[in-house]
């Protein structure tokens, strides 16, 4: 059997079209057509349904497709054995992960693995999507819950609570926990619409509706805001630590379970043998567990 017959089946099992594996593929739908027949000659039975118009296995196309996708990931593996020494690992992370959580996860990564080099890249969610789609990083961090796509796999590796910092000497500051309704006629700031933390904001004031006083574009202007006296806002804990260790804002608990977010490591599926990805995801799992 051809290894490109083999990945032309899988494209079409896993897609139940030829249509879509011909464009995967970068193939004619004729291309894909004549590789799956010469598969079928070669194995002597049908591996594909094509008495109605949907594209369906067949019995032994399913288990055919059961063995094409080990085939596939055992070869992935061995390619990613044979390059692993001095290889890269890319990491795609927001602006937050990159600067509270991924220090510590890399300095340990290195200390197992010299040899191997790190790239880091920083983004919003959907930049980073996107660069784990096209290949160019491995895994990406973001808070949330990854988009569904096929080709995607996504693992949560630890949940954030969300908190609400406020000016010092705000008349709240000394309690240190409050229900998010003692805070709902406070002023609040935001980031802008349609980053992941503005989703967090006006998800936890949904039935409210309560619109910001100001939006800003980035966590470290929205704190300064913060600290400056213009209002409240409310964020994931670890993104506020630093600035609270400082005291330059105080820290409000919300006595609300629903107010946690999940940090994600998203990563392509095909790419889960590279034997420098394991590694990081391991020290990725151990690290923020912890």
């Amino acid at each position: 059997m051809e290894l490109r017959h083999l990945r032309t089946f899988e494209t079409v099992a896993r897609t139940l079209s030829v249509t879509q594996a011909a464009r995967e593929l970068h193939y004619a739908q004729s291309s894909v057509s004549d590789q799956i027949q010469a598969l079928e000659r070669e194995l002597g039975v049908d591996l594909l349904d094509r008495s109605q118009r949907r594209v369906r296995l067949t019995p032994q196309g399913m288990v055919l497709s059961e063995y094409t996708e080990r085939i596939l990931k055992l070869l992935e593996e061995a390619r990613w054995a044979v390059s692993r020494p001095g290889a890269e690992v890319a990491v795609g992370a927001l602006e937050t992960v990159c600067l509270h959580l991924l220090p510590g996860v890399l300095a340990r990564y290195r200390s197992l693995y010299p040899q191997a080099r790190v790239r880091v890249t920083q983004g919003n969610r959907g930049e980073l999507y996107k660069a784990v789609r096209r290949g160019d990083v491995d895994v990406c961090l973001t808070f949330g819950a990854p988009p569904a796509d096929a080709g995607l796999r996504a693992e949560t590796l630890a949940e954030e609570p969300l908190v609400v910092i406020v000016p010092p000497g705000h008349p709240l500051a000394e309690r240190g926990r409050a229900p998010l309704a003692d805070l709902a006629e406070e002023p609040f700031l935001a980031t802008e619409r349609g980053c992941g933390f503005r989703e967090m904001y006006d998800g936890a004031f949904s039935g409210a509706a309560k619109e910001p006083v100001a939006e800003v574009s980035s966590i470290g202007t929205l704190g300064a805001c913060v600290a400056a006296g213009m209002g409240c806002a409310l964020l994931p804990h670890v993104a506020v630590r630093a600035q609270a260790d400082r005291r330059e804002v105080a820290v409000i608990e919300v006595e609300d379970a629903r107010l946690r977010t999940a940090v994600t490591m998203t990563w392509l599926d095909r790419n889960s043998a590279n034997p420098n990805l394991v590694g990081l995801q391991t020290v990725l799992r151990g690290q923020l567990a912890a």
